[in-house]
């Protein structure tokens, strides 16, 4: 046998269970719509939702030690239970598969899906993991931490070389897992096209290529590993990234008053304004000049009203400039380029991203077309304006932020719900009514007050319907009603939120919500 079948199959078996034991796995997206013994000790018994251990996809002891010492931090058992089954969701449900590239015994693959659809979100699976970045440290070992980064880095870079307009893949060809429908993209038409045994869905988002930065640097700056980069396929992802975004600079009319090709088009027969793309699949027009990259679509993946999405460009400037610092390693004067692209990008968020709200003084827009217009809003899916500070764009203490925060989180935000239930953002792609408690953990992360901090804890733990995991969101008004209830991303920024929340400001872990 030889070495790629030998790691192949023991990393398999690492990362999943036997086979007769597979065969007796509920399936998780019903099984996590049920209540499962033994319940949470508090008011509201909260579901235990974990696999049986011979279920879980991906162990890691790190995690599990995690789970155990925060026992003694979180007093509360009803917020406790939801972090015991939140924080180990991704690698419990998710890495769908681990093993090697075909053409390379060397390379470290890892799919991770994003829960109740059998896909890989570049954003999704890069967030999923961050999730896990305090625990993260250099392992040569393929069924490490560290091996799991590497393997979704990989595969990622695999993914945006043949098509980097896309946000959401198929199983790599090496699993055996054989492609999933996506009934929605069927009538689909896209340029540049692609695969559909390759593709699920091809939606350009800005915030999708900035996902592949920022997974590259959370592994660069926890491991120092910046040898690895050079190895495979992730240089060439890189210029990739850099010759879309170079071209999406570009705006909708040249000098001379002609319409440019754009290198992207989408258009999809529906019913949803938010699903497609106006002007034959172009998007509304967009001025040339600001330094901002277009971005077809959000990272609700819906369409952008003004392609130029101000929190994505704020990713995208953030982690090119630091994924700069691996490439100096390898190219310096591609590095070089990163860096001048990341600042000019910052500078055009400055200069154009702007604007005087007559409640909040200077603010953030959602979005711009460069022509004048905004959109002033916020939506619960990262990034979003609330998420600035953990993007690392800038400081939470930055004036403007803090503007724009205050004007986010009040119903001046077409997009902030509240009612009896929950109170938070939502966004048009579940529509009004329904708040995200990722937006509540956003706004969590983002605050030094406890007053602000205790209550989205309490709205937290008290509306997930008994289940004990984060949904994708809940209506205001009723807490039975909600969306997704295997929603990995949203679990494990839960599960970081209360982590960090343990080293700044542990004694309010010990608040009994009861």
């Amino acid at each position: 046998m030889t070495r790629f079948w030998v790691l192949l199959l023991s990393s398999i078996a690492a990362a999943s269970p036997a086979p007769n034991a597979r065969a007796a796995c509920p399936d998780y997206s019903q099984y996590s719509t049920q209540k499962h013994e033994p319940f949470s000790e508090g008011q509201y018994m909260l579901s235990y939702m974990r696999p049986e251990t011979a279920c879980r996809k991906f162990v890691l002891p790190e995690v599990e030690k995690t789970i155990d010492d925060m026992k003694d931090v979180v007093k509360d058992p009803d917020l406790f239970r939801l972090f015991e089954n939140a924080f180990p969701n991704t690698l419990d449900t998710t890495v769908t598969w681990k093993g090697f590239a075909s053409d390379d015994d060397e390379e470290e693959l890892a799919f991770v899906t994003t829960g109740d659809i059998v896909a890989m979100w570049l954003r999704d699976s890069a967030n999923q993991l961050r999730s896990y970045k305090s625990l993260l440290k250099a392992n040569a070992s393929t069924d490490s931490l560290a091996g799991l980064f590497r393997g979704a880095i990989n595969l990622q870079a695999r993914y945006i070389i043949q098509n980097p307009y896309c946000n959401s893949f198929q199983a790599p060809p090496e699993s055996g897992l054989p492609p999933v429908n996506n009934g929605a993209a069927d009538t689909d038409n896209v340029s540049p096209g692609y695969s559909k045994d390759f593709v699920f869905e091809c939606k350009y988002e800005l915030d999708s290529i900035s996902a592949f930065l920022q997974l590259s640097w959370d592994y660069y700056d926890k491991t120092g590993d910046a040898e690895f980069f050079g190895k495979f396929k992730w240089m060439k992802a890189v210029q990739t990234i850099l010759d879309v975004a170079e071209g999406l600079l570009v705006g909708t009319y040249a000098d001379d008053g002609s319409v440019n090709k754009s290198p992207y088009t989408f258009q999809r027969m529906t019913t949803a304004g938010t699903e497609t793309l106006s002007n034959g699949g172009i998007g509304n027009p967009v001025k040339s000049g600001t330094g901002l990259v277009r971005s077809a679509f959000r990272p609700s993946d819906d369409a952008t009203i003004y392609q130029l999405f101000i929190p994505a460009n704020m990713q995208f400037s953030s982690y090119l400039g630091r994924s700069a610092k691996i490439m100096k390693s390898h190219d310096a004067d591609v590095a070089g380029k990163m860096d001048s692209f990341a600042e000019r990008v910052k500078d055009g968020i400055n200069k154009y991203g702007k604007v005087n709200h007559p409640h909040f003084g200077e603010i953030f827009a959602f979005e711009i077309d460069g022509f004048g217009s905004s959109n002033l809003m916020d939506d619960a899916n990262v990034p979003s304006l609330l998420s600035a500070p953990i993007l690392n764009f800038l400081d939470v203490s930055d004036a403007t932020y803090q503007n724009t925060r205050k004007f986010v989180l009040s119903t001046w935000n077409p997009y902030y719900m509240h009612g009896p239930v929950i109170n938070g953002t939502g966004g048009p792609h579940v529509g009004p009514g329904k708040a995200w408690p990722m937006s509540i953990i956003t706004e969590l992360l983002t605050s030094d007050d406890d007053d602000e901090i205790l209550t989205g804890l309490r709205t937290l733990v008290s509306s997930t319907d008994g289940l004990g995991l984060i949904h994708e969101s809940v209506d205001t008004f009723n807490a039975s009603q909600w969306t997704r209830q295997w929603f990995s991303w949203a679990n494990g920024l839960f599960g970081e939120m209360l982590l960090g929340l343990k080293d700044r400001k542990p004694d309010l872990l010990a608040t009994s919500f009861q």
